[in-house]
């Protein structure tokens, strides 16, 4: 292992906060010492089919530990999933069914291995531990905790003074992610911001079982390609990592020069001192933000598609965006219509250019839609059946479709 001034920086980098940092600056010893590595835990729990670059910024500090030789747990909140993380949210969540987390689940487990090693990643999931627990052992744990500690976080305490439902089971959360690090005995756990309050239940109910309470580590909720909100697939500002390296390329590459240094340190394997001479270079003017852009946007391409579509996505969005040429190859996709015309929104929902009629109609309005490389701003426009548009979608995205009647 190396030192651990080096593993700190590297732990450190892009991190908000470390509770505690002198006791991991301990435990880092001690594993030097003895040999024996940190277990190093983050959980997420399937509520959605797809990651997207957000979520990565854990799976990447979960890497930088796997790096240093510390075992890392990517915990598949299966159970906990059932029931919806009430962080930050203003009303009671919708649960999913067991069908549904299930399915998530299984896509995260191939998802995660394009930045993390296989061999050195543990996969697990709580309902190991949580689905075998009866009735009273579950009110053992709840009886470790209390009411009045609960109402301390803020989206509770909120909810409660505005006398907005609170459900009961919203209150076992916190209690079962906690009590996750007490069944995988983890060193250190890692959580967005918005996480925080759960990941000090942990250390709470560690302390409880008589183990040394875990490391706290959290880290910034990255924000989406608008540079404003915290990346969501709702708000449209995300990344998928299974989109084509095409849409990833270009997404990347409409961020700000700002958010593009971000993205450096919460999204890659650059080190602290590499970073540091990067800002210098960009600030100093010795590099172009648009170079430094397109190597970004290269490398997270690369790491997800591999570096041949990576190269391929760089010379596309070249021939696209500079010289302004459309792509080579364009998608052809045949939409059956009954009527005479269909709607445009329509028509882009079922070529998957949006993924559903009021995106659709938000792109329009805003001016992002093209049709047969003319500007449409009218929601309501009708394409006639029989014939083939080329359609583009933003800066990046282009499809034949043909209206089949």
């Amino acid at each position: 292992m190396k030192p651990v001034s080096e593993q700190l920086a590297l732990i450190k980098q892009g991190c908000h906060d470390i509770i505690r940092e002198e006791e991991l600056k301990a435990r880092l010893e001690k594993a030097i010492a003895t040999g024996i590595p940190l277990r190093v835990k983050a959980g997420f729990d399937p509520t959605a089919p797809d990651l997207h670059l957000g979520h990565t910024v854990l799976i990447q500090k979960l890497k930088n530990f796997q790096d240093l030789g510390h075992q890392v747990i990517f915990l598949i909140g299966d159970f906990t999933g059932l029931i919806g993380d009430p962080s930050g949210k203003s009303e009671t969540r919708p649960a999913l069914t067991e069908e549904q987390v299930k399915a998530n689940a299984a896509t995260y487990e191939r998802q995660i291995f394009k930045v993390l090693d296989p061999a050195k990643t543990i996969i697990d999931f709580n309902s190991r531990w949580m689905k075998p627990m009866g009735a009273q052992d579950l009110i053992r744990l709840a009886a470790r905790h209390t009411v009045a500690r609960m109402l301390e976080r803020e989206d509770f305490h909120k909810r409660y003074t505005t006398q907005t439902p609170i459900s009961i089971h919203e209150f076992l959360y916190p209690l079962i992610q906690g009590y996750d690090s007490v069944a995988l005995k983890a060193d250190v756990e890692l959580g967005g911001t918005d996480q925080t309050f759960n990941l000090l239940v942990g250390r709470d109910l560690q302390r409880e079982y008589g183990q040394e309470p875990q490391v706290v580590i959290t880290l910034p909720l990255l924000e989406g390609l608008d540079g404003v909100n915290k990346m969501s697939k709702s708000l449209g500002n995300y990344v998928g990592i299974d989109e084509a390296p095409d849409a990833m390329f270009g997404k990347l590459m409409s961020i700000s020069d700002t958010l593009m240094l971000r993205y450096y340190e919460l999204l890659t394997d650059i080190t602290p001192a590499d970073l540091a001479a990067l800002k210098a270079d960009v600030a100093a003017g010795r590099k172009h933000p648009r170079q430094v852009k397109e190597e970004l946007a290269v490398t997270l391409t690369a790491r997800y598609h591999g570096q041949t579509a990576a190269q391929h996505a760089a010379e596309e969005f070249i021939r696209i965006h500079r010289e302004k040429e459309a792509p080579e190859e364009i998608e052809e996709v045949t939409v059956k219509i009954a009527e005479a015309k269909l709607w445009l929104p329509k028509i882009m929902m079922e070529a998957a250019l949006a993924s559903g009629t009021s995106e659709a109609r938000r792109l329009i309005t805003q001016g992002g839609v093209q049709v047969d490389g003319e500007k449409v701003t009218d929601a309501n426009l009708e394409l006639a059946a029989g014939k083939t548009y080329l359609l583009k979608v933003g800066k990046r995205r282009f499809k034949r479709v043909t209206l089949a009647s």
